[in-house]
Order: structure tokens, then sequence, then C-alpha cells
């Protein structure tokens, strides 16, 4: 992701959510030494989706994801949690954590068929008082000496 993005990012993020994040917001995930924002391109280069994941220490978080309403079902969104998972674990995470919300049913399926397990709920953690799910994923240990198939 670059600032020349965020026109094509805004207009994704103010289509797919309610309470959108700011420019601000995203100029300041650019700028953290912890982030790293990454975007799908289709075939003219044009922006079609974004995933903000950070790392802390060993902790891998999933910020915010989102892919263009005429580009769902594409297979974007599971390219972009890919990649973020991939990024996070050369980065050090020893997990990939999020928050989704649990209407958004298409969300949670592509997390749990990526290998994410829900682990909780953050009460109240929405702007309308929803609850968010906490679902994680957690690196196989086997994937690290080599011995993964």
């Amino acid at each position: 992701m670059t600032e020349s993005d965020l026109d094509a990012i805004l207009a994704i993020e103010s289509d797919s959510f309610p309470h959108p994040w700011s420019k601000v917001h995203f100029q300041d995930e650019l700028k953290s030494s912890y982030s790293f924002p990454l975007v799908g391109l289709n075939q003219e280069g044009g922006v079609v989706g974004y995933i903000c994941p950070t790392v802390l220490m060993d902790e891998g978080h999933i910020l915010n994801v989102a892919v263009a309403k005429d580009c769902r079902g594409y297979r974007v969104g599971k390219l972009l949690v890919e990649s973020a998972i991939r990024e996070c674990r050369e980065r050090g995470a020893s997990f990939v954590s999020l928050e989704v919300r649990p209407t958004n049913v298409t969300a949670i399926s592509l997390y749990r068929s990526l290998g994410f397990t829900e682990t909780g709920r953050r009460k109240r953690y929405y702007e309308n008082g929803e609850d968010a799910l906490l679902m994680e994923f957690i690196y196989d240990n086997k994937e690290e000496s080599g011995d993964a198939v």
C-alpha cells in the first residue's frame, strides 16, 4: 500500500463499513514501523482490496481488511489474508489474531477455512454495541522445522 492507493482504498472502506477509517488512519498505518498494509490489484493495476496487518513482538494482528464489492467471491480476500499470515510469520509472529462481527458469516467462514479458530468475544466492541468475535491463527511448529508436508 502506498499513499497513491488511498483514494481507491477509502472508496472501498466507505462502501464496506458503517464507520469507515479516515485517510489519516491509513496514513498512520503507512508510517508505523509495526504495520505493513498490503493491497490486492486487478490486472490493470487498480486496487480491489487491502489488508492492514501489524506485528508487535511475537503477536500478529489484522486490523482491517476489505474487498471491493464487485470483486468479492474471486479469492481476493483469501489471498490478502494468506499474504498477511505469511508476512507476519516472516516478521516473527507466533500467531495472528483479529476481531470480526459475529454477523459477518462470510468473513468468519473464510477465516475458519484458513485455520483461524474462535478464542473469545470482546463485549460491545463495535460502535453500535455489537460484540466482536476473537479469532486466532496459530502457526504449526512443524512448519518452522521443515517437517510439514
